[in-house]
């Protein structure tokens, strides 16, 4: 086995990295690791957390091997140990009672500004049957943070408002509670800021800042997978402003039960109300264009706006970008709307363009936005109501649009021609009575067509 005689020093394995990395990530990972004993059969080196020595063993194990021992192959005899915590210092100074408080209670703006949207105001919301139920419950938090709904979980798909709705919460606690202090942050903001303290040994000022607010507003917690360090570190914050009663407000792109964490947090968030924000019906997202188009001062005629809204219907935030493109359009070329000009300009976003042959591809992609589901749902097989009956719809409409034989496409869904003929009987004996389905079959028609 080679040893630290025949290879090169700590210092030239610095000079190695210093040239396969960024400065900043050579500061920030690789430069506070210290040498506390060095000799022939192994190396002990000094991390300020572990999160610094899963950097250097997750990018640089091999690395290492070419500069020091190696334990056994491709695995380098290193040790590591923890810095110890810093000294406190302002010792004397923490006698006197004003010390002592401001060394508790961090003023919120020595730590971190609160960042919030001017445009995500309750005021702003376009409110539908989709949005109408978690709508409510955000203003009851705000209305009455701490005492209604704690923790309040919203879950939804990209561009449906989540977002709005927590800063909106935050607008109105501020403005209507000035004394309680309030943070709205993203979850990779938060992972961002715990490393942040790691690194420069500050962990308990950002402890004693999260868990002394009032409301803490976190966005996309979904972030928080697989990091167990991080979901830790935010589970004990979690605890600790739900056991003084401090509002807590959590969204995410799936409900608590689909995401990859412990059964800890997971059950710390079901603790009190889960919400959904869904896909807004048509008569919803007309109300949003309308809404938008007054905004920017472009005139928007309604039958214009139910055709956008009857083509684009994935969220939100593409029926903001329809109206921002034809308001530009129509003020740069001095452009009147019509249906021809929606069409020319919005081409990329309307997905109406006939087609030689329909797909059962096609179908599933349509059937997956109209129902908010994933195609890989409607594929596979899993039997909850919200996969089964979207499933039985492409089936259908599979039956209808594609002049194929059964048992085909039974083939193209991994199922059986008999599958395929109950899913059709369903469906029929669904639309006789449901005018909701009725419509959102003829959205998915529109979108495949």
């Amino acid at each position: 086995m080679s040893t630290c005689e025949t290879r090169s020093t700590w210092t030239e394995f610095l000079r190695f990295v210093q040239q396969r990395c960024s400065a900043t990530a050579f500061e920030n990972w690789i430069s506070p690791i210290k040498v506390v004993q060095e000799t022939s059969e192994e190396i002990t080196l000094e991390v300020p957390n572990v999160f610094v020595k899963e950097y250097l063993l997750s990018n640089y194990e091999k690395d290492l091997c070419n500069f020091l021992p190696e334990r056994m192959p491709g695995k380098p005899a290193v040790n590591f140990v923890i810095a110890p915590p810093p000294k406190k210092r302002l010792l004397v100074q923490d006698s006197s009672p004003s010390s002592t408080s401001s060394s508790q209670n961090v003023p919120q703006d020595e730590y971190r500004e609160v960042r919030l949207n001017h445009f995500y105001v309750f005021k702003n919301f376009i409110e539908g049957p989709s949005n109408q139920f978690v709508k409510s419950a955000c203003m009851g938090v705000a209305t009455r943070p701490g005492q209604t709904y704690n923790p309040l979980f919203i879950h939804g798909g990209v561009g449906l408002g989540k977002t709005h709705l927590l800063h909106s919460i935050g607008h109105y606690v501020r403005e209507h509670n000035r004394k309680l202090r309030i943070q709205c942050i993203t979850t990779e903001a938060f992972i961002n800021d715990l490393v942040d303290c790691l690194r420069n040994k500050s962990v308990d000022k950002m402890k004693r800042y999260y868990r002394s607010l009032d409301v803490l507003l976190v966005d996309d917690i979904q972030f928080l997978q697989n990091r167990l360090n991080f979901e830790e570190e935010f589970c004990n914050t979690f605890e600790s402003l739900i056991n003084q009663g401090k509002q807590i407000v959590i969204t995410s792109d799936k409900p608590p039960g689909q995401l990859k964490l412990s059964e800890r947090m997971i059950a710390r968030m079901e603790w009190g109300l889960v919400t959904n924000v869904g896909i807004p019906d048509l008569e919803t997202r007309v109300a949003i264009l309308k809404a938008k188009a007054e905004q920017k001062g472009l005139p928007l005629p309604n039958d214009i706006a139910f055709y956008i809204a009857e083509h684009i219907m994935q969220n939100v935030r593409q029926l903001e970008g329809a109206v921002n493109r034809l308001n530009a359009h129509c003020r740069l070329l001095n452009a009147t709307i019509t249906i021809d000009l929606v069409e020319k300009t919005l081409k990329e976003m309307i997905q109406h363009v006939p087609q030689e042959r329909i797909s059962v591809e096609q179908i599933l992609k349509a059937v997956a936005a109209v129902f908010n589901v994933k195609v890989m749902d409607l594929k596979g097989s899993q039997r909850t109501k919200d996969i089964a009956l979207p499933r039985q719809v492409a089936m259908y409409l599979a039956k209808e649009m594609i002049n194929d034989s059964l048992m085909m496409l039974g083939a193209s869904f991994g199922k059986t021609h008999s599958t395929i003929l109950h899913a059709c009987k369903s469906i029929e004996k669904k639309l006789a009575n449901n005018e909701n389905l009725r419509r959102r079959i003829n959205m998915v028609r529109r979108n495949v067509r």
